[in-house]
């Protein structure tokens, strides 16, 4: 995120930073309008999603605080949040370009959240809630990434019941 961070076009940082705390897709991310965030919660409500379905995402402070920062400068007659998604690719490709990453595309992001989720210890079910993805088979691919968290938890039950044997 520190080549998002430093773009010239001030729409990367949020979005990204968007995307990796909360597994949002980009359309939802650039579509977003300033009605659809409750900062008082940190609440984000998805209508327009890719499943059809509505759904309400928590925002993590850091990216309430940037929100909330970036609302005090926010143009009184237009709601967007991202008010020029057109130019956001070519951004987007100048920050990768930036800090020489290569063959990585902003879905990947979503990927990142949920692969941070999962090494956090969420069980597919939230995974599943958080990502709104409608069954557990899509989220699946992550289940790789709980296995430690797994093994962590019986190994802290087995000591809890059988102590250090």
């Amino acid at each position: 995120p520190i080549s998002a961070k430093t773009h010239d076009n001030p729409d990367i940082y949020p979005a990204v930073l968007l995307a990796i705390t909360t597994g949002m897709r980009k359309g939802e991310i650039l579509s977003l309008r300033w009605p659809q965030i409750d900062l008082k919660r940190s609440l984000v409500q998805l209508v327009d999603t890719k499943n059809g379905e509505a759904r309400t995402v928590p925002v993590p402070k850091i990216a309430a605080d940037l929100l909330t920062e970036r609302g005090k400068v926010r143009s009184l007659t237009d709601d967007r949040l991202f008010t020029d998604p057109r130019d956001f690719d070519r951004c987007w490709r100048e920050t990768l370009a930036a800090a020489e990453i290569a063959d990585f595309r902003f879905h990947d992001l979503r990927h990142t959240a949920a692969s941070y989720l999962a090494m956090h210890g969420a069980t597919l079910a939230e995974l599943a809630e958080v990502l709104g993805h409608k069954t557990l088979q899509m989220v699946k691919r992550y289940s790789h990434l709980t296995e430690q968290h797994k093994r962590s938890l019986v190994d802290r039950m087995a000591a809890g019941v059988f102590g250090d044997e």
